[in-house]
């Protein structure tokens, strides 16, 4: 775990996050911003700790858990929580984060707490926002399109559920060499390609309010 020093106090900035692949991103993103203020240990990065999640549905549990933390420890200032709108919304996802953290932490808490939610035009996930910000070309990922659209109507896939599956092509026939693809798992998994593989733009204006809040929850 990395530590921010401040004074003779070690303080510790932690961010929660839903899934590994979220863990991947943010890792990528903040080694491509060069956060200077904070020191980067493998394989945890910039911001100090990564505490992962299997979606919402966990993260009272996950908030008890660093409560009684900070109860024993004394020493976290700051908890940025990332989560998806997926179809609720950015404003009502919002909400849904702030009742489970007022109904564990009260108002007098000295943690100061950050959210923020994953979309694209209010919706989606991690997957939607990797769609927009594709550096390469995605002549095999998009011809799913095509895909989508030839099935019945009640056999078409969910969009959360396409665009992993978009991510997946992506990643493996549009970004790997033939080589690589032979040992996809290794070569062209979601690890690899978001921290290793220069095919997502992080210049993109669509993250400006990503790196914005990175950059606030980085600070002492």
């Amino acid at each position: 775990m990395n530590l921010l020093t401040m004074g003779d106090l070690e303080v510790s900035n932690i961010l929660i996050v839903e899934s590994e692949n979220d863990k991947f991103f943010i890792e990528a993103l903040i080694n491509f911003m060069n956060l200077v203020n904070i020191q980067i240990s493998e394989p945890i990065c910039t911001i100090n700790e990564y505490e992962c999640i299997g979606g919402i549905g966990n993260l009272s549990k996950k908030l008890n858990g660093l409560k009684a933390r900070i109860a024993k420890e004394g020493n976290i200032k700051k908890v940025g929580i990332i989560i998806d709108a997926d179809d609720k919304g950015i404003e009502d996802r919002k909400n849904e984060i702030k009742d489970i953290v007022d109904n564990i932490f009260s108002e007098d808490n000295e943690v100061k707490f950050s959210i923020y939610i994953t979309h694209v035009n209010g919706f989606g996930e991690l997957e939607t926002l990797l769609r927009e910000i594709k550096k390469n070309e995605s002549i095999y990922a998009d011809c799913l399109n095509a895909w989508q659209e030839c099935l019945p109507e009640d056999k078409k896939i969910k969009d959360k559920e396409f665009n992993k599956f978009w991510v997946q092509i992506y990643q493996r026939y549009d970004c790997c060499s033939r080589k690589e693809s032979k040992q996809a798992y290794k070569n062209c998994n979601n690890e690899i390609s978001l921290k290793e593989k220069d095919i997502w733009d992080f210049e993109h204006k669509i993250l400006d309010e990503l790196k914005e809040f990175l950059k606030n929850l980085s600070e002492d």
